[in-house]
């Protein structure tokens, strides 16, 4: 496995906590939903995942090695 692929890897699972903690209350009221389904939640994971696209390889790099200045609060922020 490259240095890259690790650092997505790692990126991804940091991305994936801080956004179930930012949404927690949504993600609530989705799993308590009547139509919610527990099939869905590989769906909703890769749902929370696609929002790493948004971050350049260089930023990911960044915030897996500590010296996010910023870039994730900035984006989760909003």
């Amino acid at each position: 496995m490259s240095h890259k692929d690790t650092t997505s890897q790692k990126f991804t699972s940091y991305y994936l906590q801080q956004s179930t903690k930012e949404f927690a209350e949504d993600l609530d009221k989705i799993r308590s939903a009547d139509d919610f389904k527990g099939d869905a939640v590989p769906m909703l994971i890769k749902s929370l995942q696609q929002g790493t696209t948004l971050f350049s390889s260089a930023d990911q790099k960044r915030v897996v090695e500590g010296d996010d200045t910023g870039i994730l609060k900035a984006w989760t922020s909003n």
